[in-house]
């Protein structure tokens, strides 16, 4: 299919599909009332608890909510072919994904902005709210330990991203300053800020840097380190100061990455150079495990992720400032990660075509270029393997329009590691909200204290991250499990978000039972799977921990079908 086309195409789908069926579940399914009291207004503290804008906000919730995920899950999923991951994207991301977001969203708003394993007790009981911690804790605790690795070996392959990245900080703060104690013109603070942070990018081919080792302390561990500290400040400060600046700008920063990439399509296209060059369907890849069900587990943001779940019921439940502008927040920020994926796929599949340099100094076109970075599930899952593709993809297509490779390579690794920075520090914030919410259920009010609570976190993520040695990649053994514990979790949240619309009447709940359904097979099937696979490795530590996963799930499955069944809708 003609690239230009497809494009065009799914970039429509998603606007249509949210001018209609968006809008159709805010006003009949969820029943948003602008004048409904919000927590972020009932509770306002100027920390957690802050009145946004709708556009602050969901700058905030879109970076929040990709991250790499909807970079890395794509750009590995197209080994089946570029045809299974784009229907399961759009699809997924609008009847599945959408949903999943906007629901988790607009149900903690209306419970004080709780998190969803706070409100299972609400939904379902309090068994199964104390479930819900372990799979969330646990999430969390893998992607906290293990995001300071990524963001070093991005810094690593990319290392004039450093001084950008470092220097968005710095930005943002200033920006989060100006708005809060100024605010007479966002638009132009925006565009003053968007100007700086890309003249960083600009310098930062010029300042590359490179971690060097400190007392024998590689890396990766130094970084890691490094971004932990980070973490830890991000998550104590008044969310105004730096969270919502930094995710703002990183928003436009996002919205500028993808008109370059919408441009080089049309200019490579145009230029006769653009051409799907990955197999329309590839059910047999070397060494890679069956598209079902694991295409499901692999292409998670972009589509539907649990740890949407976490953002929408933890931090961005507590900035939105009415239910009228959940819509655009839940539901506008999964559409827009959607037409990022679509983007990625492009840039996987046809972009890499233009040009691939191999390890060995080889350029190749085409279909050779394509087949020799795919040729097995074992050379394209690596994280490096997964970046490279989409950043030169990306960036050949940019180059089509005039702009050097060198500053389109640049804007596109600096692109990666920003929002992998923005995982990194509302996980962490999210963490501490969940310990607050753990502890003080059973009395434990000590946890109350925001900065025990997030010492907590990053002390217990620290650990896992260096429980392997100095490299700081501890995590990486529970890694394994992490696409199969974040569907799971989606799973999970589309069950409470299906009791909680049984409870409104009629047939609503179709819209997330369906979802739920299909997230609960798929992710059990994919344990199961799993469990077999770690049995065969012998590797005692993912046998375990899976099948406590699985069991959770299922008990899940079980208390939230029961307590389907016996609910009654409200008068």
């Amino acid at each position: 299919m003609d690239v230009l086309l497809l494009m065009f195409v799914t970039l429509a789908g998603y606007i249509l599909m949210y001018k209609i069926y968006g809008k159709y579940i805010a006003k009949f399914i969820f029943k948003l009332n602008p004048e409904a009291k919000v927590p972020s207004r009932e509770l306002e503290d100027g920390i957690d608890y802050v009145p946004t804008k709708k556009e602050i906000i969901f700058g905030h919730h879109f970076t929040s909510i990709a991250g790499t995920g909807p970079i890395v899950g794509p750009a590995i999923a197209v080994i089946w072919g570029w045809m299974p991951a784009l229907i399961w994207v759009f699809l997924g991301s609008i009847i599945m994904g959408g949903i999943h977001d906007f629901g988790s969203l607009i149900i903690s708003m209306r419970n004080q902005g709780k998190s969803i394993s706070e409100y299972t007790s609400k939904y379902i009981n309090t068994r199964t709210k104390f479930l819900f911690f372990i799979i969330v804790f646990l999430e969390l605790w893998i992607v906290i330990a293990i995001f300071g690795m990524v963001i070093a070996i991005i810094f690593s392959m990319y290392p004039h991203s450093v001084f950008p990245v470092w220097m968005q900080i710095i930005i943002a703060v200033v920006l989060g300053i100006y708005v809060k104690k100024i605010s007479r013109n966002i638009t132009l603070a925006t565009i003053i800020a968007v100007a700086f942070m890309y003249l960083t990018v600009w310098l930062g081919e010029y300042l590359p840097f490179s971690m060097p080792e400190f007392f024998g302390l590689p890396a990766t561990g130094t970084w890691t380190i490094i971004l932990l500290i980070y973490a830890f400040i991000a998550s104590v400060l008044p969310v105004t100061t730096l969270l919502q600046p930094r995710d703002y700008i990183n928003a436009y920063q996002l919205v500028v990455a993808m008109l370059f990439l919408v441009v080089g399509v049309f200019a490579a296209s145009f230029s006769g150079n653009l051409h799907i060059v990955a197999p329309v369907y590839n059910p047999q890849p070397v060494d890679a495990p069956s598209l079902w069900p694991f295409l499901f587990i692999t292409i998670a943001c972009g589509a539907i992720s649990g740890f949407h779940s976490l953002v929408s019921s933890g931090t961005s439940a507590k900035q939105v400032r009415s239910e009228e502008d959940a819509l655009f927040v839940g539901y506008g920020s999964m559409l827009l990660e959607g037409s990022l994926a679509t983007l990625v796929i492009i840039a996987v599949t046809a972009g890499i075509g233009m040009h691939y340099e191999t390890a060995a100094g080889e350029v190749l076109t085409g279909v050779q270029a394509w087949t020799t970075h795919y040729s097995s599930w074992a050379a394209a899952k690596g994280l490096g393997s997964k970046i490279t593709a989409f950043v030169d993809g990306a960036a050949n297509m940019i180059t089509a329009t005039g702009i050097s490779r060198e500053f389109a390579l640049a804007v596109m690794g600096v692109f990666v590691a920003s929002f992998a920075g923005t995982t990194l520090d509302t996980a962490t914030r999210i963490q501490r909200y969940i310990t607050t919410e753990l502890f003080s259920s059973i009395n434990i009010n000590i946890f109350k204290n925001i900065y025990l609570s997030t010492f907590f976190a990053v002390f217990t993520a620290g650990i896992l991250a260096f429980s392997a040695g100095a490299n700081g990649d501890g995590a990486l053994s529970l890694w394994p499990l992490f696409g199969a514990v974040n569907q799971t979790l989606a799973a999970l949240a589309l069950i409470v978000i299906t009791v909680y619309l049984k409870t409104k009447g009629g047939f609503k709940w179709l819209l997330a039972g369906i979802p739920a359904i299909f997230m609960s097979v798929m992710t059990l099937w994919a344990s199961f799977i799993n469990q077999i696979t770690f049995w065969e490795q012998k590797n005692g530590l993912l046998i375990f921990v899976n099948a406590i996963v699985v069991l959770i799930v299922i008990i899940i499955v079980i208390e939230g079908s029961i307590k389907f069944f016996n609910t009654k809708p409200e008068e």
